[in-house]
């Protein structure tokens, strides 16, 4: 029996998110440039969404670039901006063609016009798509979006809008990024590397961790599937004991 076969399927998460790590190690391995592992990358992206779709999660979330990746070498950071206007043109008719819908968290106004423009276009395009949403997280960091939540609630104090005792943490979801979405169940993190880098930090609260040592351009479909397998061997007590969860 295959790993997708031992799946229950009434037990999948509506959102599952990824921290995409090991495209350098994976293209220093075979003595090219970090882009080399960037480039094989995207078909790490695509095999991953397509069993995302197949088993019918709602949302899947890709840290792609952070606020802190602004900071690399100018020759990789216009490679990968280059990269992403090449592939967000050529998967838009995948995502069309797979029901699926694009979405981007983060701030967009500080990447190149022409990503901009062809996200855009990509999202405007597949709004209407009603199975899988794929979320990129583009010039994102959790900080940054907790810092902008709060100027926005501290605007709507000003304008009278909220009250400081209206505000909880419900309330202040409703600020960030991923207003729209449940938090994801589930985090994925590739290569081997132990940390969260600074993602979805309000959102993960009670998410399960995932750590693959697979390096981002090696992970596909099976690999997910065994994150996800994982997570349904594993209890949720969201801080009750296991008793309380067992009723």
């Amino acid at each position: 029996m295959s790993i997708k076969e031992q799946l229950d399927k009434e037990k999948l998460p509506k959102h599952v998110a990824i921290i995409m790590d090991g495209n350098g190690r994976w293209a220093r391995k075979r003595g090219n440039a970090r882009v080399f592992g960037h480039q094989h990358g995207v078909k790490s992206v695509r095999e991953v969404t397509e069993a995302a779709a197949e088993l019918g999660l709602k949302f899947l979330t890709l840290y792609a670039f952070s606020t802190e990746n602004w900071s690399r070498p100018k020759t990789e950071v216009d490679a990968l901006m280059s990269l992403l206007v090449s592939t967000i043109s050529a998967e838009t008719k995948t995502l069309m063609d797979n029901n699926v819908k694009l979405k981007s968290i983060g701030c967009k106004e500080t990447l190149p016009l022409d990503v901009q423009e062809k996200l855009s276009a990509c999202i405007e395009q597949t709004k209407h798509n009603d199975g899988l949403t794929l979320v990129l997280a583009l010039s994102y960091s959790s900080r940054w979006e907790i810092v902008e939540g709060v100027k926005k609630v501290a605007a709507d104090i000003l304008s009278g809008k909220l009250s400081i005792e209206q505000i909880n943490s419900e309330i202040f979801s409703r600020y960030l990024e991923t207003s729209d979405m449940p938090d994801p169940e589930l985090l994925i993190r590739t290569s081997g590397e132990l940390r969260i880098s600074n993602f979805l930090l309000w959102q993960i609260a009670y998410s399960e961790l995932y750590f693959s040592d697979v390096l981002w351009p090696d992970f596909r479909k099976e690999h997910f599937f065994k994150a996800l397998l994982e997570y349904q061997g594993r209890e949720r007590r969201f801080g009750k004991i296991s008793d309380q969860v067992k009723k």
